[in-house]
């Protein structure tokens, strides 16, 4: 599918595809990214802004770009109004392209948080992420940006550069009970709510 995109779009103009996504198991997946050696070049902003306009297909927050096949240190991600969970004091945050990103984290302590992934449909798993971190990176114009993360938003951020690295997230799991289908997170929800109330 291809369209035409508006002047406020990563592509600037160019035409945009939504990409095939790779699955679980294919090797492109295991594999740790290659660096981008300049983050200006238009096969660079072209991959970034398919990747955009696969994310608006599907719907989903964000995407790195081996899951796209493209062995190469680049996500992008977005994080809409919708998809904010209650209480956690986040803003939505604008389409955001990371070159070469670098996580830090600012404290030693992990909570797990249930995640899902574009390249694992169906299933959703329990991880432990760092809440507070801070992320740098080059944007496509080579700039260098430097800024903390703080609860989903920093757990996003560390579940895309993870598979830059060739991680997927059930590689971090601590209990892979807490593996589980979309159909079934429900029951665990409840569980967890009513055990926090009787706390």
């Amino acid at each position: 599918m291809l369209q035409r995109a508006s002047p406020a779009r990563i592509s600037y103009n160019e035409l945009m595809a939504v990409l095939r996504i790779a699955k679980m198991g294919n090797p492109v997946l295991l594999r740790k990214s290659e660096p981008v050696a300049d983050p200006t070049a238009p096969e660079i902003r072209r991959l970034a802004a398919d990747m955009q306009e696969t994310l608006e297909d599907v719907g989903a927050s964000g995407l790195a770009a081996p899951q796209v096949f493209v062995p190469k240190r680049v996500v992008v991600y977005r994080i809409i109004a919708s998809r904010i969970p209650q209480g956690s004091g986040l803003a939505p945050r604008p389409w955001t392209v990371m070159v070469n990103p670098v996580i830090t984290p600012k404290t030693s302590d992990k909570t797990p948080v249930w995640e899902r992934c574009l390249s694992i449909p169906g299933l959703h798993g329990k991880v432990p992420r760092y809440l507070q971190i801070n992320v740098r990176y080059q944007d496509l114009e080579g700039r260098t940006h430097e800024h903390d993360a703080y609860s989903s938003w920093a757990a996003l951020l560390q579940h895309e550069c993870d598979h830059l690295d060739g991680v997927l997230y059930p590689l971090r799991m601590k209990d892979l009970k807490k593996l589980l289908f979309e159909s079934e997170i429900q029951h665990w929800i409840e569980k967890e709510e009513t055990e926090a109330a009787a706390q």
